[in-house]
């Protein structure tokens, strides 16, 4: 198919290079300029027909008009327009250049560029580097990077990736089953393969390798890669997956998640959200994207963010005319992308919640512990290693964290029994007598089993004078049913009444008759049925709040995963809204909470986990009870795929974050059953 324009800024009708020339040189002749007539001139002309402006300004007026721009202006308004007046060639030749020269290396800013560009413009940044600093591009990176990083910024920049578009359906099946020898299939990863063929396929190949590649691996090739890669070669690869599916359909808003727009909708959220703003991020991807697709990219970003890029951009005056273009002031355009509702979704920005519903449905997660059993296990040895460590006067608290922490949780059973077989004493309490504060609890939680500590989680949530809802919500909606029977056993054995009963008298209302939904065990977790309730949830959305919140009820607490996502994805269709935003938009309170966890839940378990850790620790003081029961849960379960969402999602690693937020050997324990850096 034809490149489809989605970009937001095109030609002005009517060109005169010359006339804009002299309002240029009016604009900027006397005492000061007058930036608003350069704004509106420079972001109402495409990049071709600036080119013609520069060559008319230096033929009318005998002067470099990039020149005059850096003289007359300053700042983050000086380098906005002097980027806008680049050929695109020279643009990314100075960022690639800006990003290794000096002391360090925006590693970001290389897989951003080399990773989402063709091979045309590959050459012409690699020739316009060479014009305009006399120096080798290749070299340079050679010389500021390493590894299997380097390997594959050296393999991109030699643009010889396949563009014909013809697909041999042989060398998919071989590529696919290659890239599965390479990493799943075997203990290590053969790094040179993924280079070979990410870095030379065609991206239709690739698109279609990727989806025989989910087959074979029953996981999709982004999960393969975190699983498999790490650091800056892993995010480069990330980024060349989300390019595979870009401009393979006429309409290329409908992309799932391996899409460029994607991609950079993320990277514009990260260089926004927190203290300050990458105005350096957001001014290249705004001016790169903004003749490409741009309205793409608006449509991902208020799909994964509830926003609208508008908006969370218009603190920068400079920057929002981009977003909206030039002549895109009227109202159309405008009113677009201003109307921000959560819910209210265009065409588009649908059809990628479908999409990515679709893609939830399809992919088999393979899910990853950070605390496996110990090899050479001996429950007699580390039951008389734990007693020496409490024995006497003092306690030798890294013996214990570096027994506990190392186990898995049938291990750590085994110890507590040959601890009172063989020395006559209750293993809990001389860790409770010995141990003090978030250390305690943290060693305690490891040390009970599943159902022990998730029965116990349930009960600190419940008592005292308030109730910790979130706690509640989060364990009932991401157990599974095995999981909340055994929890409500060990709740029934520990305090002497029913989970049941506990919840119903510390809560009320449709937040009470959830919970008790969710503590029952009523579907078959593998079970997936024709998605019927979709309608039925849809024909709800125009009832009373009341009615609406039983029926969402009636179906959320009470299907399997796998069926709902597949509700989920026709409820989309039938709607042309997703369920998230309709749950934000039309609920409130703890019912809200409650449906919302189980969406994420079930859209994908780790990303929620990963944003109830940062929630845990972002901001003044650390939920640390939230921090144990989630670290404790997870870590022999998918405590790493957590770890990977948390990292993709927040642009930090859960272990920095860790490391920033705890001290002493309550950090040392967290940060060993975080399980390493990424």
């Amino acid at each position: 198919h034809s490149p489809v324009f989605r970009g937001t800024i095109t030609d002005a009708a009517d060109f005169d290079p010359s006339a804009d020339a002299e309002a240029l040189y009016n604009a900027m002749k006397g005492f000061g300029s007058d930036k608003e007539a350069i704004l509106d001139l420079v972001t109402s002309r495409s990049n071709a027909q600036r080119q013609d402006v520069i060559a008319a300004y230096k033929s009318n007026f005998g002067k470099d008009l990039i020149d005059d721009l850096k003289y007359e202006l300053t700042g983050k308004f000086e380098r906005l327009i002097v980027c806008l007046m680049r050929a695109p060639a020279y643009h990314d030749a100075k960022e690639i250049h800006d990003a290794i020269k000096g002391a360090g290396t925006n590693e970001k800013c290389l897989i951003e560029v080399l990773a989402s560009r063709n091979n045309r413009q590959i050459h012409e940044m690699v020739a316009a580097y060479k014009d305009a600093y006399g120096r080798d591009m290749e070299e340079d990176i050679i010389m500021d990077t390493s590894g299997h990083f380097k390997k594959m910024l050296v393999v991109l920049l030699q643009g010889t990736r396949d563009e014909s578009g013809v697909v041999d359906a042989d060398l998919v099946e071989q590529d696919a089953q290659d890239l599965f020898a390479a990493g799943e299939e075997q203990w290590g990863t053969d790094e040179a393969k993924f280079i070979m063929i990410l870095g030379n396929r065609s991206m239709t190949h690739l698109h279609m390798v990727f989806d025989a590649y989910e087959k074979i691996a029953e996981t999709s090739i982004e999960d393969s890669i975190k699983n498999e890669l790490s650091g800056d070669f892993e995010r480069l690869m990330l980024a060349v997956g989300m390019k595979c599916n870009d401009g393979l359909s006429p309409d290329i808003t409908v992309q799932g998640i391996r899409s460029l727009p994607m991609f950079f909708a993320k990277r514009l959220y990260k260089s926004m959200k927190g203290l300050g703003t990458a105005d350096d991020t957001l001014i290249r991807i705004m001016i790169c994207r903004s003749e490409i697709d741009m309205l793409d990219i608006r449509e991902c970003f208020r799909l994964i963010y509830e926003k609208s890029l508008y908006n969370m951009i218009k603190k920068c005056t400079y920057l929002i005319r981009l977003v909206v273009s030039g002549f895109a002031k009227s109202a159309v355009l405008c009113q677009t992308d201003h109307y921000s509702l959560a819910g209210e979704f265009f065409p588009e920005a649908a059809q990628i919640a479908y999409k990515m519903w679709e893609l939830s449905a399809m992919t088999k997660v393979q899910l990853r512990p950070t605390v496996r059993p110990a090899s050479s296990f001996d429950p007699a040895a580390d039951a008389q290693a734990l007693r020496k460590a409490m024995k006497g006067f003092g306690t030798d608290e890294d013996a214990i964290i570096d027994i506990v922490a190392q186990r898995s949780n049938a291990q750590r059973q085994e110890i507590r029994q040959a601890f009172k077989s063989l020395l006559g004493r209750d293993l809990m309490k001389d860790l409770k007598s010995e141990l003090s504060k978030n250390l305690e609890r943290l060693i305690i939680g490891l040390m009970l089993t599943p159902a022990e500590f998730d029965a116990k989680m349930m009960q600190k949530a419940i008592e005292g004078a308030g109730t910790d809802e979130h706690a509640l919500i989060e364990i009932l909606v991401t157990r599974s049913n095995e999981e909340i029977l055994a929890m409500n056993a060990a709740y029934q054995d520990a305090y002497k009444k029913s989970l049941e009963e506990a919840i119903e008298s510390d809560t009320s209302g449709l937040f009470c008759r959830i919970l008790v939904s969710l503590v029952q065990v009523m579907f078959h977790e593998n079970l997936t049925l024709p998605p019927g309730p979709f309608q039925e949830l849809a024909e709800a959305c125009n009832a009373d709040s009341d009615d609406m919140e039983v029926k969402f009820m009636s179906i959320l607490c009470t299907r399997s995963f796998p069926h709902l996502r597949k509700v989920m994805q026709e409820f989309v269709r039938y709607t042309n809204k997703d369920i998230e935003q309709t749950i934000k938009k039309d609920m409130s309170g703890d019912v809200k909470n409650a449906f919302y966890a189980i969406v994420r839940s079930v859209k994908n378990k780790p990303s929620y986990f990963a944003d109830r850790l940062y929630k845990a620790m972002k901001g003044l003081g650390t939920d640390d009870r939230a921090l144990i029961r989630i670290m404790v849960s997870r870590s022999e379960i998918d405590l790493f795929n957590i770890r990977k969402e948390f990292k993709e999602t927040h642009d930090v690693s859960l272990h920095e974050f860790i490391q920033g937020d705890t001290s002493g050997d309550y950090r040392k324990t967290l940060l060993m059953l975080c399980g390493g850096e990424d």
